[in-house]
């Protein structure tokens, strides 16, 4: 082990990039494991949020109302249970503040951190969403059959893994703690609302809230990819008479693009997921860039205001 900063300089700069992603994908995980804050706290209440789901909407069945009840169980699980994901911001937080410290010292770069940050979230994202999602997706009786199990766990994992991408931007721009979740929930509710459940698509204001915010939204893929999953084979009895097919239901109902398929939904989704890195990782490099020139104005300018001469002082002889 090095035992001054300059030697860890020294052994951080000639690192190679894939070595560096490694040792911080290790670190990040172990640290992730230990913090029972960081996602533990977040699995318990994950499950109990889901068992609250799970007994609410418990077999509701393929009645006509239960084409309402399993919209209004989907939309909570795209909106509200990724919401949550906001609370690992205090840890990102943390996370940025020793990141800064260690890339002052030239340890490691910018897209190390971003990748082992992102693989290292991985497995516990996943687990989160297996296991309560199993349990809301089962006790309600939602369509029967792995693929549709297995897509319903793929989707829940990509908007997880969208809201920390997304939070890991705020807390590049914001680093206070209580700004910085304020702004996260700030930023995610107004997408919630574009998202086609509360106002559905045709309804929404052109200008503005339909073009361009309702396809920036996650909330759209989201809603749109669970309603694709849930109601495509179904069929429902009419009121009037007859039986209501889940796709005539995803086109009237839910106003659904049905041009593509549902995998379409989960990998813009994903494509978001880079994206959002990528900002993280322009937004860091920018900040970066911007603070020496920032440091060197702020200086001159001093410099410059005390070497004015006082034009009412008066030499002393």
């Amino acid at each position: 082990m090095p035992t001054d900063g300059g030697t860890m300089e020294k052994k951080g700069s000639q690192a190679g990039f894939i070595n560096q992603c490694l040792v911080l994908t290790r670190r990040s995980f172990v640290n992730m494991y230990r913090d029972l804050g960081y996602y533990w706290l977040r699995l318990a209440i994950y499950i109990a949020l889901c068992l609250c789901v799970g007994t609410i909407y418990h077999n509701i069945g393929s009645s006509f109302g239960s084409i309402q009840a399993r919209g209004s169980m989907l939309m909570f699980v795209a909106a509200f249970l990724t919401f949550m994901a906001i609370g690992g911001f205090p840890s990102f937080v943390e996370d940025m503040k020793i990141f800064t410290r260690e890339r002052l010292n030239g340890h490691y770069g910018v897209g190390a951190f971003v990748v082992g940050n992102t693989f290292s979230s991985m497995p516990y994202l996943f687990m989160i969403s297996v296991i309560p999602g199993a349990m809301a997706y089962y006790l309600t009786g939602l369509q029967k059959g792995h693929d549709h199990f297995v897509y319903f766990v793929v989707m829940l994992f990509a908007c997880m893994l969208l809201v920390e991408s997304l939070m890991m931007i705020v807390a590049s721009i914001v680093p206070d703690f209580l700004m910085g979740i304020i702004t996260g929930a700030g930023i995610q509710g107004v997408m919630m609302l574009n998202g086609g459940f509360f106002r559905l698509p045709n309804d929404l204001p052109k200008p503005f809230w339909r073009y361009p915010m309702y396809y920036i939204a996650f909330h759209k893929y989201a809603n749109q990819g669970f309603y694709k999953n849930e109601f495509e084979g179904l069929t429902f009895p009419n009121p009037t008479g007859g039986s209501i097919s889940g796709e005539e239901i995803l086109k009237s109902t839910w106003q659904v693009e049905m041009g593509y398929s549902k995998w379409v939904d989960v990998g813009i989704l994903l494509g978001m997921v880079v994206l959002y890195r990528l900002m993280f990782l322009g937004i860091i490099k920018t900040v970066e860039k911007v603070k020496p020139i920032l440091r060197s104005l702020m200086a001159s300018t001093s410099n410059q205001s005390t070497h004015v001469e006082d034009p009412y002082s008066t030499p002393l002889h």
